[in-house]
């Protein structure tokens, strides 16, 4: 799957907090092949959500896009992989 719907965000650089446009989303914890499992996070009416594997604390931020994040390089964008 080249693309997803749910975005995907992980913590590669150990900042302290990931403000996040989105209420549900996955996290990945550090960029493959490094990550851990993949865990779909749901804020639910809360503000914020920690990770239960990498404890990176995730904010919820109204004024960012859905799907975007600060610091942006943290947001992880899966790409294809041709078949061998």
């Amino acid at each position: 799957m080249a693309d997803h719907g749910i975005p995907h965000f992980h913590n590669d650089k150990g900042v302290a907090v990931i403000h996040v446009g989105a209420r549900e989303f996955m996290c990945i914890g550090a960029k493959p092949p490094f990550d851990h499992p993949h865990v779909y996070l749901d804020m639910g009416g809360d503000d914020e959500i920690v990770c239960p594997y990498c404890s990176t604390l995730y904010k919820f931020d109204a004024s960012l896009k859905p799907g975007t994040c600060s610091p942006p390089d943290c947001a992880h964008h899966e790409t294809a992989q041709a078949a061998a």
